[in-house]
């Protein structure tokens, strides 16, 4: 009779073939390329800071998780590497909510890792613990908008867990992946080969010729076709090809909010942004366009006039085509003929090769129809860029801006008029300088992101133009500024309020309840400027037209960040299209 053996099995000696988790996780970032975490200290965490603290990576800390998740955000912009944050349980991780969630309806890649209560004490509510309706269940806050949310409740898992939030983070359609980690998790023990198995290269889909040809067929035989571009051609660097494409078939260029920049704002084919707070001849070319080709963009509602079709887009008639990385966004909003998944560089680099040689109908007028309404469009306000009054017009804010900062430097904004203003009337020359929050539309975005924008570039010049409202929300980006040395510049456009929903109050209702900054009935101001020397950066108050852009040339010079405080007038943005919610309101009694 034969007895079963067990098999012997050799446990590692934890001296010597262990290692603290913690540790690991820092040697891992530094294998994956990371350069640098965004965050906020917390006792669930203080392992994570000892072992940043002796790791290659930097740690940003900033004064408040929100700032962290948008500096992040910023950074992955122009690397087009997923952005790191670390945060705390509880407080900290609602704190960032925000952050993550703009950078997940903007697609941008990110990792957040998350401290958490011992897993010994889930359900319990020890301290901070998020458990009213379910135990350990902090990370569903985050599920609605993350691509992926994960509780690491073995030690075990941590290295396969990271492995896959880097990975989701990047492929198909980018965006935040949130990692859980009790803390008890960060200080236990692993075999030192326990992080073996970096994600994957990826090659990104594409077109098979055969629909490549389809396309560019319909194109040229189209008699009014456009190509409308989002910000998936700028994050897939793909905007050489695009300019290939349109002019091999002589096609005009519209574009969303994001994709601003996606072509030189001086290209012959460019019409500009689409929607709200478009351009007439971006709109009227769109509406009566016989195919638009969409890539890269969810067609969304302020770029699309809430879909009205006496407005933007008609759809139909008007034949849609439409390619995105992501599968879910075709169809979403507009009856579509054909739709591709593919990568938008991937895509266009087909397309291209498939254009080459081919005929397409004469577009007549085309190129002299797009001058024409381009200069139509600016005759509006280019006397503005030159207005000595003060408080300034927004214009002259812009056009001093333009002149001071050089063409490869970044423009970071907030939401409000430096948003629609700039995507509406500020030359972006260089593809990719332009950074602004589209989806989620966060104010406080602007004044942070561009943090991590000049973290990843330090070297170049990086504004942030925010209006007062957004700067006050979080000032402390400053002192962060201060403590991590990044000579960021911002502008304040300082309007006493929140100068754009204001102005929509004042249209429907007579007045702007609420949307000002009073004190007892009369405007109460900040002076953002001595704020910032408070923090021991340069603040530059304005008082004259004529002192802001020597003000922007001394603080782009300057090894020292800089707030300029701009005064201005509350000057609505044109807006061309249009938004349903100004056939909403209704005035009362």
């Amino acid at each position: 009779m034969s007895t079963l053996r067990q098999p012997t099995v050799t446990l590692p000696a934890t001296t010597s073939r262990t290692r603290i988790a913690a540790y690991q996780i820092t040697d891992y970032l530094e294998a994956l390329g990371v350069e640098v975490v965004f965050g906020l200290c917390g006792h669930t965490v203080i392992a994570m800071l000892d072992a940043l603290g002796k790791s290659r990576v930097r740690f940003v800390t900033t004064r408040h998780e929100q700032t962290a998740a948008h500096a992040a955000d910023g950074y992955a912009r122009v690397t087009g590497k997923p952005g790191v944050v670390l945060s705390h349980l509880g407080p900290g991780l609602t704190n960032a909510t925000t952050g993550v969630a703009n950078a997940a309806l903007d697609s941008i890649p990110m990792v957040v890792i998350a401290g958490d209560v011992q897993s010994y004490f889930h359900g319990r509510h020890p301290h901070q613990e998020v458990n009213l309706h379910h135990d350990a269940s902090q990370v569903e806050i985050y599920r609605p908008f993350c691509k992926r949310v994960y509780r690491v409740d073995r030690v075990e898992d941590l290295p396969r867990i990271l492995e896959r939030a880097f990975h989701l983070s990047q492929v198909g359609r980018p965006g935040p992946v949130l990692v859980d980690v009790p803390m008890d998790v960060f200080s236990a023990d692993l075999p030192i080969d326990a992080f073996q198995k970096t994600p994957a290269p990826i090659a990104k889909p594409t077109l098979d010729p055969a629909t490549a040809d389809q396309i560019v067929t319909a194109l040229a035989e189209a008699d009014r076709p456009v190509l409308y571009v989002g910000g998936g051609v700028l994050s897939a660097r793909a905007t050489a090809e695009l300019a290939l494409l349109a002019e091999a078939l002589e096609v005009p260029v519209a574009h969303t909010l994001m994709g601003k920049g996606c072509l030189h704002e001086d290209h012959p084919l460019l019409l500009g942004q689409t929607g709200f707070w478009g351009l007439p001849i971006a709109n009227d070319v769109c509406r009566r366009a016989d195919l638009i080709v969409a890539i890269g963009t969810r067609l969304a509602e302020a770029n699309s006039s809430s879909w009205d079709p006496r407005f933007t887009f008609a759809i139909p008639p008007t034949r849609l085509i439409h390619i995105d990385a992501d599968a879910a966004e075709i169809g979403r909003n507009y009856p579509t003929e054909l739709g591709v998944v593919a990568d938008a560089k991937a895509a266009l680099g087909v397309l291209v090769d498939a254009a080459r040689g081919l005929s397409h109908k004469s577009r007549g007028s085309l190129r002299a129809d797009v001058a024409r309404g381009r200069k139509e469009f600016r005759a509006n306000y280019d006397h503005q860029w030159r207005s000595d009054q003060f408080p300034m017009r927004p214009e002259r804010i812009l056009s001093d801006l333009r002149r001071a900062l050089p063409e490869d430097g970044f423009l970071v904004t907030d939401v409000g008029w430096n948003k629609n203003g700039v995507a509406q009337q500020f030359p972006i020359t260089v593809p990719g300088t332009f950074i602004t929050p589209s989806g989620l539309a966060t104010m406080g975005f602007g004044p942070a992101a561009v943090l991590g924008v000049k973290m990843a570039h330090p070297n170049r010049a990086a504004v942030s133009l925010v209006g007062d409202g957004g700067f006050s929300a979080n000032p402390s980006v400053v002192a962060t500024a201060m403590e991590a040395d990044l000579p960021v510049v911002w502008v304040v456009m300082d309007n006493n309020g929140f100068g754009t929903i204001a102005g929509l109050e004042v249209m429907h209702y007579g007045w702007s309840h609420g949307c000002l900054f009073e004190r007892k009935g009369q405007p109460y101001r900040t002076d953002y400027a001595a704020m910032a020397r408070s923090f021991g950066a340069r603040g530059v108050a304005i008082e004259s037209a004529d002192q802001l852009y020597p003000a922007l040339v001394e603080a782009l010079q300057s090894d020292l960040p800089t707030v300029i405080q701009a005064p201005m007038e509350n000057a609505p943005t044109p807006t061309p299209g249009h938004w349903d919610i100004n056939d909403i309101y209704r005035a009362g009694d």
